[in-house]
Order: structure tokens, then C-alpha cells, then sequence
């Protein structure tokens, strides 16, 4: 699944856009960017935490669950402490972040204080619909379904280092240059850390 098609899914395109004060454009332009990041700070997460998936899930149910979703695609502001709180999980420290929002000033010529901003509602949509796929998929577990299959279907059904053609798999593909299937930590390296 490509970026627009996850904001599509998650109907955050219009309501993210609309908040940050940029076109619809920009917006699928910065998830672009900075969504293989998320979703390397996620399957890093689903490694190592205790239980895997399943723990992944707990963690998910935490921080909000499906109603971080919600709450980014509500009228009302997005309450962003909830996504920097998930960011935090995912990331470890907000050098981390910055990082990230860095990398995808440098590759997209977006403003990196627009991305910054943007950061953490794309965690909260992405650790929403993770927490939902969860749930209705009854386990962490099978790839055609729940925590797993989401994690699977955001970055284009990626295992490993080698991208899929188009998508977020092509983009975290690129990003991913030592191929272990986390551009993170590649991200990281880049700027020395």
C-alpha cells in the first residue's frame, strides 16, 4: 500500500492537510517521506518487544489504540502529545524525530518545521489503524490478517531489504541500504547517529 492509498484508507489526507495549512499534495508528499521511518520504528518495536506482534498490539492499546486515528481525522486539533507519545515509543528520543523530519526535508524539499508537525500525526494514524487491523484480524499473528498483515500491507508486503516495485515498499527499499527491512536505522546512520 502506497502512501495515498494508507491516507485514503485512513481518511487522514483532507483533515492533516487542512490542520498543518498546506495542500492535499504536500501532505501525501511529507507521508511519503516520513512513513517508512514510522513503520521501521514500528517492526523494530514488534522485534523487540516482549511478546513480539502480540506485544506490539498491547503497546498499540496503550497509547490509544484506534482512536488515534480518530482523533486525526476529527474536526477538532489533533491532540499531537498522544502521537509524541507514540513517536517516543517507536523512536526512543525526539533526536530521533528530528532526525527523521530532517532526512525527509532533505529528499522531498518540504519545510523540516512543517514535517515535524506532521510527524507525529502520521504515527497516531498509523498506530490506529495497526491497533484496528489488530483487532478485527483476532491476533498478531498470519499474514493475511491482523497486526501483522497491516504492518505488511504499509510497507507494500516487504520482508525484507529488497523493495517491491511502486509504493512505500519501493521508497523504504531505497531508504534501506544495509537490507535488513528497517530503513531507521539506515536513516539514523546517515545523519550520525
Amino acid at each position: 500500500m502506497n502512501a495515498n492509498d494508507f491516507l485514503s484508507r485512513t481518511g487522514g489526507l483532507a483533515p492533516m492537510a487542512r490542520e498543518l495549512g498546506i495542500t492535499q499534495q504536500q501532505a501525501a508528499t511529507g507521508a511519503s517521506a516520513l512513513l517508512p521511518a514510522i513503520m521501521g520504528g514500528f517492526r523494530r518495536q514488534a522485534r523487540t518487544a516482549p511478546g513480539g506482534a502480540t506485544g506490539l498490539l498491547g503497546l498499540l492499546g496503550q497509547l490509544g489504540g484506534g482512536g488515534l486515528m480518530d482523533d486525526v481525522v476529527s474536526p477538532r486539533p489533533t491532540p499531537v502529545d498522544r502521537g509524541n507519545s507514540v513517536l517516543g515509543q517507536i523512536f526512543g528520543s525526539k533526536d530521533v524525530s528530528r532526525a527523521v523530519a530532517s532526512d525527509a526535508s532533505a529528499r522531498t524539499g518540504l519545510d523540516t518545521t512543517l514535517l515535524k508537525k506532521m510527524l507525529p500525526m502520521l504515527a497516531m494514524l498509523a498506530a490506529g489503524y495497526m491497533a484496528r487491523q489488530g483487532q478485527s484480524g483476532g491476533a498478531a499473528s498470519g499474514m493475511g490478517g491482523g497486526l501483522a498483515g497491516a504492518l505488511g500491507g504499509l510497507m507494500g508486503g516487504q520482508s525484507g531489504g529488497a523493495g517491491t516495485a511502486g509504493g512505500l515498499a519501493a521508497l523504504a527499499g531505497l531508504l534501506d541500504e544495509d537490507g535488513d527491512g528497517n530503513p531507521l536505522d539506515d536513516i539514523l546512520g546517515r545523519l550520525g547517529r
